[in-house]
């Protein structure tokens, strides 16, 4: 049996053991650690001669040899080139030189920081005070620092966006906010009711402190496993989906969070982390897988989403997954601002799914050609009124253009009535002046004592005279043209013109007479016959069955009523506005009967006798 020393892995200080069968196993170290010698024996470092990271025996002492190039590796001189600290997970004690950056405990295989486990076990051994930060990435939950069993009076400082929870043998004392602070009695009033602090600088006490990073981790990817089976609300299709996304996630709860997910870890992240506990994306995904494969169809049939137009409708998913997921998170300390389906991959290749899209390419073409036909129908609409306003606008244009020939045509009328008016006005008043001529030589000669009449007769009874003082001696003895014959021809021209005359004087004396009849009446006198003798009715002939001269009022052959006679072409004086005149020229003032107008037949409906220019039934205008 032999003694070597074997060093303490807790406190680095060096203790006596023993090799032999008998010897202790375990031995107490003056820090109260208890060593294993059969696992504490043991150590590692890097081989200043090859360079290999080897495990050597420390029982052997100087002696110990290493393993792949056999030179000396516990000597005292090769000891100066290396650097001796305890591995932080697994605890063992470990070597390596002084210029390597990291080293790889060969027991539990975690990553030391040898410059970070140098540091601590110069502080733990010194007593000095240390500073105390955070000092991991932001993608980082919860990370722990890796110094523990802080002097007395060492500093800690906490970031604004981060917590500090203080951890004494175990125990959550106290939670530190934003600020710097002094570990000391004064400012750890939990602290001060379970112990008091050590004042000497070898006396330090164990404790953790554990950084909570509060900020926001955003864009944290999230996915499903496998693919989400539903059946298509619309076409009772049964499909399947995959879903993926992003999410924001921060810490609500650090303590919750520290005390149910890291426990004694050295922190927690989405990622996987050295040293670190199991992730927070493998801890939470058949939580987010669950949630999302049971919720997606349900947002779908709730939304009544139609699966081609998916990506449409990804914030209403989004919402709808986001207060089922929430919860879950919600219960270990954490909680999601955001959440996001950035994609839905559907099922290109299955034979539904084609048939789907086959089905909405017919629908959508349907609905192409109702809008089709509804911009023709809009645009026939549109075009049937323009049309409606383009000949509206020519009805009023043609309108206007009639008002104003309507208007000329009326102008033109009421100066022709007014030249008419200022005719009969000047024929009037002619007449009025021939009429008191006529009135005045009438009073004159009732004045000397005759009237017309008495001239009238006077020139006849001279006509007569000479008529026979020219039946001389001349005419009986036939000389020079004359002689009896020519007398009696000479008288029988005179008694022609007294019978040409008669009537016109009776008609003359009548009007100067109106108790005496007239000249030409049938009877003067009781069975008297004076003038042409009573007409003899003239029959009429049958227009139905051709029978001629008919006295009756009915048709002896056929019953035809006898056709009343067309009425006498008479007409109206617009001079002097007698009535019923037959004649040429007006008996009352001498205006001449007014020619008829003729009038023009409209080619288009046919209307005869037209006068204006404008035909007043289809407006056609009169061609020129």
């Amino acid at each position: 049996m032999s003694k070597f020393v074997i060093e303490c892995p807790r406190c680095g200080r060096y203790a006596e053991a023993k090799t032999g069968f008998f010897a202790r196993k375990k031995i107490e170290c003056a820090c109260g650690n208890v060593i294993d010698v059969r696992t504490d024996k043991l150590s590692s470092r890097e081989c200043p001669h090859c360079g290999n990271n080897v495990v050597f025996d420390q029982s052997k002492g100087d002696k110990a040899l290493c393993p792949v190039c056999h030179e000396p590796i516990n000597t005292t001189a090769e000891q100066d080139k290396t650097v001796e600290f305890s591995c932080a997970q697994c605890g063992v004690r470990l070597r390596t030189a002084k210029g390597v950056s990291t080293y790889t405990c060969p027991v539990c295989d975690c990553v030391n920081d040898v410059a970070e486990r140098a540091e601590k076990e110069k502080i733990t051994h010194d007593g000095l005070a240390s500073i105390i930060k955070y000092e991991g990435d932001n993608s980082t939950f919860i990370w722990k620092h890796p110094i523990e069993d802080f002097n007395y009076g060492s500093q800690l400082i906490v970031h604004e966006s981060q917590e500090a929870v203080f951890f004494r043998d175990g125990q959550a004392l106290d939670s530190f906010g934003p600020g710097r602070y002094t570990l000391e009695t004064q400012q750890l009033p939990m602290l001060e009711k379970l112990y008091k602090l050590p004042t000497d600088t070898e006396g330090t006490f164990h404790s953790e402190i554990y950084f909570i990073n509060k900020t926001v981790q955003m864009a944290i990817k999230w996915g499903t496993p496998d693919k989400v089976r539903f059946i298509d609300p619309l076409t009772g299709t049964p499909l399947e989906l995959g879903a993926s996304g992003e999410m924001n996630l921060a810490v609500d709860d650090g303590r919750k969070l520290l005390i149910k997910v890291v426990g004694t870890m050295k922190g927690v992240a989405w990622e996987e982390g050295p040293g670190f506990t199991k992730s927070l994306q493998a801890s939470f995904r058949p939580m987010i897988a669950s949630a999302v494969k049971t919720n997606i169809p349900t947002a779908i049939k709730a939304n009544e989403i139609d699966i081609l137009e998916i990506d449409e409708k990804l914030d209403l998913i989004s919402a709808a997954l986001i207060e089922k997921i929430r919860p879950g998170f919600e219960e270990y300390g954490l909680t999601i601002p955001q959440f996001y389906v950035t994609q839905v991959v559907l099922p290109e290749d299955d034979p539904n799914f084609k048939r789907i899209r086959e089905l909405h390419t017919i629908v959508l073409q349907s609905k192409v050609y109702q809008a089709e036909a509804t911009v023709k129908t809009v645009q026939a609409q549109a075009e049937a009124q323009y049309r409606t306003a383009q000949e509206r606008s020519k009805a009023e244009i043609e309108a206007a253009h009639r008002g104003v020939v309507l208007e000329q045509q009326t102008t033109e009328t009421e100066v022709a009535r007014r030249e008419a008016e200022r005719k009969i006005i000047a024929a009037q008043a002619e007449a009025q002046a021939q009429r008191m001529q006529g009135l005045t030589e009438a009073e004159i000669m009732a004045a000397k004592g005759y009237s017309q009449k008495d001239v009238l007769q006077a020139e006849v009874q001279k006509a007569y005279a000479e008529g026979l003082g020219n039946m001389g001696p001349k005419s009986v003895s036939g000389g020079g043209g004359g002689g009896i014959i020519g007398d009696v021809m000479g008288l029988g021209v005179g008694m022609a013109a007294a019978q040409a005359v008669m009537p016109q004087l009776g008609n003359m004396f009548q009007g100067m007479n109106p108790q005496q009849p007239a000249l030409d009446s049938p009877t003067v006198g009781a069975d008297a016959h004076i003038g042409p003798s009573a007409a003899v009715p003239a029959g009429w002939d049958c227009p139905a069955c051709g029978a001629k001269n008919i006295t009756s009022k009915f048709c002896p052959d056929c019953g035809a009523k006898k056709p009343d006679p067309k009425p006498a072409d008479t007409w109206d004086c617009p001079a002097c506005g007698a009535k019923g005149i037959m004649s040429r020229f007006c008996p009352d003032c001498g205006a001449k009967r007014p020619e008829a107008p003729k009038g023009w037949t409209c080619p288009e409906c046919g209307k005869t006798d037209i006068l204006s220019k404008f035909c007043p039934e289809c407006g056609h205008k009169k061609e020129e």
